[in-house]
């Protein structure tokens, strides 16, 4: 057997590159992807931009995604569709509340539909601006994207293991990932 030997061109018999890491716990996943409502619109991409990257196992991304992409490698695509408990939950009433336009960062004019940031003790969180008064806003916790059936579209470009560094730090460091 000559496994360990390269051989000659680039067709399908050189085997002197580095083997084909799958995805699983401890890899850090480079990808584009396509996010699509349940009627095929568009609603945001990475393609002709900075693709994505998560560390698989640290739950970066949904846990439904994330299990859709256990055991891929690099340079497969596919399509994943979620339910809206499988995306971002079902989109719940009681989370709409008043609160002082002071915890709202935002620019320009505050008006429904708006997504700003309210400053939490947890930090900042994104909410949808219900109602816009002088002095304080009606405004929904849920995610944006709560109570939607969504569709994945997904290429993968590298899979790596990660580092030490970002195992500890528990996310991607470098492009696509965290920066310190």
């Amino acid at each position: 057997m000559v496994a360990d030997h390269p051989s000659s061109g680039n067709g399908p018999g050189n085997n002197s590159r580095t083997p084909t890491v799958q995805i699983g716990p401890k890899t850090v996943v480079s990808f584009h992807y396509t996010l699509r409502d349940a009627a095929g619109e568009t609603l945001e991409s990475s393609l002709g931009g900075e693709p994505s990257a998560y560390l698989h196992g640290a739950g970066n991304i949904l846990p439904a995604l994330e299990t859709a992409m256990s055991g891929k490698t690099d340079g497969d695509s596919f399509s994943v569709e979620l339910d809206a408990e499988q995306a971002y939950g079902e989109h719940k009433p009681e989370r709409q509340q008043r609160v002082p336009v002071k915890h709202l960062s935002f620019k320009g004019k505050l008006r429904p539909g708006l997504v700003v940031q309210l400053n939490t003790s947890e930090g900042m969180r994104a909410v949808t601006v219900v109602k816009a008064g002088r002095h304080s806003a009606d405004i929904d916790t849920n995610h944006p994207l709560a109570g939607q059936a969504l569709r994945f579209d997904i290429e993968i470009l590298t899979v790596r293991e990660a580092t030490a560094e970002e195992l500890s730090h528990g996310h991607v460091h470098g492009p696509g990932g965290h920066h310190h």
